[in-house]
């Protein structure tokens, strides 16, 4: 049986909802806002972290009234019963896939309490021990890009591993000095994003030095156009995708088969969409690794849990806030993270 048919008959008891707003700067230089679903029965709380990047979406939210759960559901019910929810009420999100990262707010805060209403861990329910977890470390380097903060952050830990987002503007010296690292294990080149801060143009020289330089890396969201298609196509079994993800028809609509799949749970909406792409991924030889939003509450816990759960040996993009944090310093958790014996829930 699928994980999703596992738990979709699981009871959840829904007394009220209630929200809570996180902010943080960040050491990539933005301020990041989140909301937290809280969830209240039977005297203990289910919690759901909303990642949507828009502070005014945020904002918004804080200022409208809470959506009525009130009652007893199976999780399959309360999703059915989501379909006919605006959680986007008081004003239109600025991007559409907000949708979905609130959608998973509510479902993970509703699965979370049905778990803790059970007594007992998502590992537990579904008979899955959960192991440590391998974790990279996911960073900028700055404009102009310098290797200073892999540098310093493996200084303090030579068994660091990296996730990092190449551009344009690296230069050569900063190829040389980051392949000599031995340490990056994914590059994400963005080239599916639009509209945001982070859009990186589908450049072939990008692409070539990236696939030259770093030969057994996984490399993130390439874009397939006339002008990298031929560079592209031959490196599908290190090829992962993020950005187009939501749900196994995504997968399969891909202009290349990947041989990675990073799994970022509010992308997909919903549990079932989440788990039924997990499923599909194990059944066809896809690899998994789990991938973060700057989550700010329970939501890293949540990604840590399903690391532990489905791919811990992986590159996961799921290390702790710590390294997310300007104000946070030394000494760092190291990798892997051992999972608490006494979790329940979502709880890593």
């Amino acid at each position: 049986m699928h994980v999703y048919e596992r738990i979709a008959g699981l009871t959840v008891t829904i007394e009220s909802v209630g929200r809570r707003q996180y902010v943080s700067d960040t050491t990539s230089g933005f301020e990041r806002t989140t909301t937290e679903f809280r969830l209240t029965g039977d005297g203990v709380v289910g919690r759901g972290e909303d990642v949507t990047y828009e502070t005014d979406d945020h904002d918004a939210l804080a200022g409208s009234d809470p959506i009525d759960l009130e009652g007893e559901w199976t999780i399959a019910e309360l999703s059915a019963h989501l379909d006919d929810v605006d959680l986007f009420a008081a004003r239109p999100p600025t991007r559409e896939i907000f949708r979905h990262y609130r959608r998973w707010a509510v479902e993970s805060a509703a699965l979370d309490l049905a778990l803790r209403q059970r007594g007992e861990s998502l590992g537990e329910f579904l008979g899955i021990e959960p192991d440590p977890v391998r974790f990279v470390v996911s960073t900028r380097l700055g404009d102009p890009p310098t290797t200073d903060r892999v540098e310093e952050l493996l200084a303090l830990d030579a068994d660091l591993e990296f996730k990092l987002d190449p551009t344009p503007k690296w230069s050569d010296g900063v190829f040389v000095a980051l392949r000599e690292t031995n340490a990056v294990r994914i590059l994400d080149l963005k080239g599916w994003y639009e509209g945001t801060d982070v859009d990186v143009d589908a450049d072939p020289e990008l692409y070539r030095d990236v696939f030259a330089a770093f030969p057994t890396a996984v490399v993130e969201d390439p874009a397939v156009t006339p002008e990298t298609r031929a560079l592209v196509e031959p490196q599908a079994d290190r090829l992962s995708f993020d950005y187009p993800v939501d749900g196994v028809e995504s997968l399969r609509g891909l202009p290349v088969e990947p041989g990675w799949c990073n799994v970022k749970p509010s992308r997909f909406g919903t549990l079932e969409s989440l788990f039924e792409t997990i499923d599909y991924c194990l059944e066809n030889d896809i690899r998994l690794y789990g991938g973060g939003q700057f989550e700010l509450a329970s939501g890293r816990t949540a990604i840590q849990t399903l690391a532990a759960l489905f791919y811990p040996d992986a590159p996961n993009d799921v290390a702790p806030g710590a390294f997310n944090d300007p104000a946070s310093s030394p000494p760092y958790p190291t990798s892997p993270l051992a999972p608490r014996s006494d979790a329940v829930g979502l709880e890593f």
